[in-house]
């Protein structure tokens, strides 16, 4: 509101002007007042909003840039075929028996978050992009169509491997197609899902976590395949926010 403005609303010494005078005068003022409160309450949420987006976004860390291999490094799998970039996807050629590759990177969270990847099976009837990952302070492992094709579950649970836990189950993939995958890790809670089918759900508080000794060139974080050719791309990884962590934990009876 400017001086001019400022004065008109305010008595002179002389004497008061009529009511009626002073009641555009006064409306106008009102109105300023009206129209300043209403564009602080709406630019709240709007500011409220926008550091939340900006907050999950820096939060997601995006694994593989589709370009290169920096971040990543051929895992030392005896046998291994080769690792490349090719369309946008890290490829694992067939290995003798196993191809994998690994992150190099130090900062990646160990629980309370999730890991999200797709891969294809290129060639041969085997897991084509077995997952290793953290938890807490030790690490295991998704096989996807292992045992010949037909095996998705986590390796190792009390030293029982995918085919022998409560996580096993039969999935049939096909070659040449990709498929979705995540996994969030809690302090509780392991659960990991293809598609949009839940695959294991497992509260490990008090259970033994370990990998296989063939796929431990794969920690912290790795793929394998295993006598097949396998791609992966979109790899990303997130932490989890306090309502993630609350539903991931609870179980339905």
């Amino acid at each position: 509101m400017n001086a001019s403005r400022r004065s008109e609303c305010r008595p002179g010494r002389r004497a008061y002007p009529a009511v009626s005078s002073l009641l555009p005068i006064l409306a106008a003022c009102a109105g300023l007042i009206a129209a300043g409160t209403a564009a602080g309450q709406s630019a709240a949420p709007a500011g409220k909003e926008a550091k939340g987006e900006a907050k999950a976004a820096k939060g997601k860390r995006v694994l593989f840039d589709g370009k290169t291999l920096d971040g990543w490094k051929k895992a030392d799998f005896h046998g291994t075929g080769e690792v490349l970039v090719q369309g946008g996807r890290i490829v694992l050629t067939t290995g003798t028996p196993m191809t994998g590759v690994t992150t190099t990177r130090t900062d990646l969270p160990k629980v309370d978050y999730e890991l999200t990847y797709e891969a294809m099976r290129t060639a041969g009837e085997d897991f084509f992009a077995a997952a290793t990952f953290p938890v807490g302070d030790s690490y295991i492992t998704l096989v996807n169509g292992g045992w010949g094709g037909h095996v998705t579950g986590l390796s190792s649970l009390d030293g029982m491997d995918a085919s022998e836990n409560e996580t096993t189950r039969t999935i049939k993939y096909e070659n040449n197609t990709w498929y979705r995958f995540r996994v969030r890790v809690t302090r509780e809670m392991i659960r990991c899902w293809v598609g949009d089918r839940e695959v294991a759900a497992i509260k490990y508080a008090e259970r033994h976590v370990g990998t296989r000794v063939e796929t431990r060139a794969s920690q912290p974080l790795g793929f394998a395949a295993w006598k097949s050719g396998g791609a992966i791309r979109a790899v990303e990884v997130r932490p989890l926010s306090p309502e993630e962590i609350a539903a991931t934990d609870k179980i339905e009876e």
